[in-house]
């Protein structure tokens, strides 16, 4: 039987280190940074542990509701989205990610940018 992404990088241990180094790189950028302020982070990094276990097909799973929900009072523009698509993709190859796996992972993430871009009322 195959293994999944998310097995072959190690699990919730190692995808948990990167969600971490992920955040990091997120409250230290200028453009991302606000958004995180006055937020429940430990909430917010456990959330995205298993949004990117999904990615990776673990054992996690958000609907298109739910993740149109979570965002949907955020004001999440296009650049917003470019600049995360753009610092995961670097923490993923940071954390040595085969390219064509970083490259699927990153094509996930944006088949869901509807869900969270031009939500927010």
């Amino acid at each position: 039987m195959t293994q999944s992404k998310f097995e072959q990088y190690g699990g919730f241990a190692v995808v948990s280190r990167i969600v971490l180094d992920f955040y990091n790189r997120l409250l230290d950028d200028d453009l991302l940074g606000p958004f995180f302020e006055d937020v429940d982070l430990p909430r917010i990094v456990d959330h995205q542990t298993k949004f990117l276990a999904m990615l990776l097909g673990g054992p996690a799973h958000y609907t298109d509701e739910q993740i149109s929900r979570l965002h949907r009072h955020l004001d999440i523009r296009g650049e917003h989205y470019d600049r995360m698509t753009a610092l995961l993709a670097e923490t993923l190859r940071d954390h040595n990610f085969a390219e064509p796996d970083l490259n699927e992972v990153i094509a996930q993430f944006e088949a869901r940018r509807g869900l969270m871009v031009g939500m927010a009322p």
